[in-house]
């Protein structure tokens, strides 16, 4: 087999499914030497780039799955349109701590106020 090392990685990162890896393993091995960080940091560091890339698309998915007619955020919503909404309220709830202590949130108002804007 006259493959290269770097050939071979490419191909069985491709195959394990470990896109991250492929993408960074060689700047994050160059940025690791010249910090002097030994190879389980190197690992360390390379597994947690997988999985915060590895979150963010499955969110990405999970949104296009879901087929929202548009995908909202709370940066775009419009607090001083409804000065009576609690904006530290919402943000707090969108940390969704309240699914850890299994808790309900009950969005109340009248049509147009932006409670599915905020759901979303």
């Amino acid at each position: 087999m006259n493959d290269t090392p770097q050939v071979l990685l490419a191909h069985q990162l491709k195959t394990l499914k470990l896109p991250t890896f492929l993408r960074e393993y060689d700047k994050l091995a160059r940025q690791c030497a010249a910090e002097g960080a030994d190879h389980v940091r190197y690992l360390v560091r390379l597994t947690e780039l997988e999985l915060i890339d590895r979150e963010r698309r499955m969110i990405e998915r999970r949104i296009r799955q879901a087929k929202f007619p548009a995908v909202k955020s709370l940066d775009s919503f419009d607090f001083k349109a409804i000065p009576s909404l609690n904006k530290m309220l919402v943000l707090e709830l969108a940390r969704s701590e309240y699914v850890d202590r299994h808790e309900n949130i009950i969005a109340l108002g009248n049509s147009g106020t932006g409670k599915t804007h905020i759901a979303l």
